[in-house]
């Protein structure tokens, strides 16, 4: 079912209809009072019934707003020109806000792509865009919103890891955009039959669920200490093998190859430690 545009037209010139009506079967009513014959009363009194029926059919549009029309159960489209309007009185009518609406899921616990428990939560942009769909295709439309949403962040949640393990492979904590581009696509597929537009998707809420969150910690501090130490070595090497150069080419020292490897490793003791080197003396040679 598709929205379509409902009867209606300007409510200020029926309000003057009304009130000439109105005026009129007053006028009619009154000389029977007096004496005259019934059948002016009569008639002033149908005019003012049919005067009465007709103030049912205004109704006023807010901007931003749409008013669905049911004549006897059918739908008989939607009203969304702004202000006073007049329709068949008959029409029921139900108010729907097109405004852009947001809200925020609870913190869901789910399992991540590697089976870790974590805890997910977004934020959720959307607006109704076919009325029509909004109240007939489902039965509370702003309930259906919440529940697909909820459901397609689980989904979504399942199809990633919480870390990226391999650099070519996306991850709920390091690639935002396609994690909220996922997301958003994945909640409009489901609230596409509800004629609802998903305005934007985004994770609010990420971490890992309370039971394994001091160990993923631990996880992720010795993934730091590697990454450094491997760095802190690299540099390491790099200043040892210019130092030897530069002193070969000086010709500051001529070191065997006994030497040269005690020198290196004193030299990678005291560029790879934690704490400050102590100086020693050596008043001897490396042979005695």
């Amino acid at each position: 079912m598709n929205e379509r545009n409902g009867f209606s037209v300007a409510g200020i010139p029926f309000v003057g209809l009304c009130i000439v009506l109105a005026a009129i079967g007053i006028a009619l009513v009154l000389p029977a009072a007096q004496g005259q014959p019934a059948a002016s009363a009569i008639a002033g009194v149908i005019l003012l019934a049919i005067d009465g029926f007709m103030l049912k059919g205004f109704f006023q549009v807010a901007p931003n707003e749409g008013q669905v029309l049911q004549l006897f159960g059918k739908y008989a489209g939607t009203v969304r020109h702004e202000g006073l309007r007049w329709t068949n009185p008959f029409c029921s009518r139900r108010r729907i806000s097109l405004r852009v609406r947001n809200f925020e899921s609870g913190k869901l616990k789910v399992n991540d792509n590697d089976g870790n428990p974590i805890e997910i939560g977004a934020v959720v942009v959307w607006q109704v865009l076919d009325t029509a769909e909004a109240v007939f295709c489902v039965d509370d439309y702003e309930n259906f919103v919440h529940i697909q949403s909820e459901s397609a962040l689980r989904q979504m949640a399942q199809s990633y890891p919480y870390d990226a393990h391999d650099d070519g492979k996306p991850s709920l904590r390091s690639h935002g955009d396609v994690i909220n581009s996922h997301l958003r696509d994945e909640i409009q597929t489901r609230l596409g039959k509800a004629g609802v537009q998903v305005v934007e998707a985004r994770i609010s809420h990420l971490a890992y669920a309370q039971e394994i969150a001091q160990a993923m910690l631990q996880r992720q501090q010795a993934g730091a200490i590697i990454a450094a130490r491997t760095k802190i070595v690299e540099g390491a090497v790099s200043m040892v093998e210019m130092a030897l150069d530069q002193l070969s080419q000086r010709g500051v020292v001529n070191l065997d190859e006994e030497r040269k490897a005690a020198m290196v490793s004193n030299l990678l003791v005291v560029l790879c430690g934690e704490r400050g080197s102590q100086p020693v003396l050596n008043t001897g040679t490396l042979y005695n």
